[in-house]
Formats: C-alpha cells, sequence, structure tokens
C-alpha cells in the first residue's frame, strides 16, 4: 500500500522543512510505501532555495502563484499513490494523526476520511470570529450535501485513489473555494457499482497560527466559500 502525502505550499520558508521532516518520519499505523509531493506554489520568499535542496521529496514549482485548489489538482494529477492525503505546510496539523486518518480507508470502511478539529482531544484556543464562520460554512455546506460533518474546511482530508481519479478532472476552484468543492463532489460521488462514497470524520488535534505566525486565511476567503457551496452544489453539479 502506498501514500501520496500533497503539501501545497506558499511562503511557508519558516516551517516547511520541519513539515517535511516529520510527514517523512510520521508512522502510518501499517507497513506502507510513501510518496511526498510538494507544490510551490510560486513562492517569493525562501521557500523555492529550501526545497530545491532535499532529495526526498517530488518537487512542481508552478510558475507563479495560482491558489491552494490549483497547486492540489496538480499534485492530484501527479500522485501515484493508493490513498492520498492533504498536508498543509504549516504546523497547524500534525502528522502524528495519520494512522487515525488512514485507519478507516485501510479497514476498507471508508472512500474519504475528513478530520476534524473540533472532536479532537485538544486544539489551541484561537479566534472566535474564525470558528463561527468555519461553523457557518460547515452548516451550509451540509444543508446542500445532507452529510454531517463538524468540520468542512478542515485541512486534513484523505481519499481512495479513485475518488480522486474520477473527480480530479471536473475541479475547477484554483483557491481556498477547493474545500467545498472537493466536499460537494465527494457527497454526490458513486463508485463503479453505483454506490455513494462512504465518507468518515476522524478526530484530530489543531495547533492554530495567529496572523502575527502566518496564518493567511482572511473574511474574503470566507465569502469566497460561501460562493464555492452554493455554486458546486446548486449550479455546477459535474
Amino acid at each position: 500500500m502506498k501514500v501520496s502525502i500533497i503539501i501545497p505550499v506558499y511562503n511557508e520558508e519558516k516551517t516547511v522543512q520541519s513539515v517535511i521532516d516529520t510527514v517523512q518520519e510520521a508512522s502510518f499505523g501499517f507497513d506502507g510505501d510513501r510518496e511526498v509531493i510538494v507544490i510551490d506554489d510560486g513562492s517569493k520568499d525562501a521557500t523555492p532555495k529550501l526545497l530545491a535542496g532535499r532529495s526526498d521529496i517530488r518537487l512542481v514549482q508552478m510558475s507563479h502563484n495560482q491558489g491552494k485548489g490549483a497547486a492540489l489538482k496538480k499534485g492530484f494529477e501527479l500522485a501515484t499513490g493508493d490513498i492520498l492525503l492533504i498536508q498543509d505546510a504549516d504546523l497547524e496539523y500534525s502528522p502524528k494523526d495519520y494512522p487515525v486518518l488512514l485507519e478507516p480507508i485501510i479497514s476498507g470502511r471508508a472512500d474519504i476520511v475528513f478530520g476534524s478539529r473540533f472532536r479532537g482531544d485538544y486544539q489551541r484556543v484561537f479566534y472566535f470570529w474564525h470558528q463561527l464562520g468555519n461553523n457557518v460554512l460547515t452548516l451550509f455546506s451540509n444543508l446542500c450535501t445532507n452529510l454531517n460533518l463538524s468540520d468542512m474546511e478542515t485541512g486534513y482530508k484523505v481519499f481512495r485513489k479513485e475518488v480522486i481519479q474520477t473527480i480530479t478532472p471536473k475541479l475547477k476552484s484554483k483557491r481556498f473555494g477547493i474545500e467545498p468543492e472537493l466536499t460537494a463532489r465527494v457527497a454526490r460521488g458513486r463508485n463503479a457499482d453505483g454506490k455513494h462514497w462512504r465518507i468518515f470524520e476522524v478526530p484530530i488535534n489543531y495547533y492554530g497560527r495567529t496572523y502575527e505566525e502566518g496564518k493567511k486565511i482572511g473574511w474574503r476567503d470566507g465569502f469566497a466559500a460561501l460562493a464555492a457551496i452554493f455554486y458546486f452544489n446548486l449550479i455546477d453539479r459535474s
């Protein structure tokens, strides 16, 4: 069994080396091969130089900044693993949670796994308005998809290869709208037997960053995500 870990990166010179080191050392909870794909999305700091010096990753350098969605799509297209796992390039999400994220797929119970920041053992106390915004986005997403997720916007999403092969050609979001788009597409997706894909949600621990520490998402991204929820659930249902 091979796991492809896809890491979109943009201006993360302070954390990207530590993240990759931790990803390379993290246990899957089973013996499996590991493929680490890093997509540098046009970083303007020292990130490209740091990444170019590593021989333990598959590096893609985008010509200019296009957004998380575009970076993920490129990673999906290149991945060769049986399972694909999204890993953010900051230190908010811990690879120590890989065994919890992968187990439902390895055991044959799930096709997609979401890691919920709000059901773990602990989380750093962070912005009230961010959590409220996340709850609102998750609520509207659930209303449209008929799922009962607690954290649609989570950065930890894991997929069986067959799922990604089906949805990647349809992906259109270039920026943070990729989270609601992925959720909308897997919610109505079906396997080769015509049955809905099985979606699990598992608890993860979360150490959110402040803006001073490099957090990038703002209120404009929240409105864009809300628009993406309605667009990919009500208009683009391909």
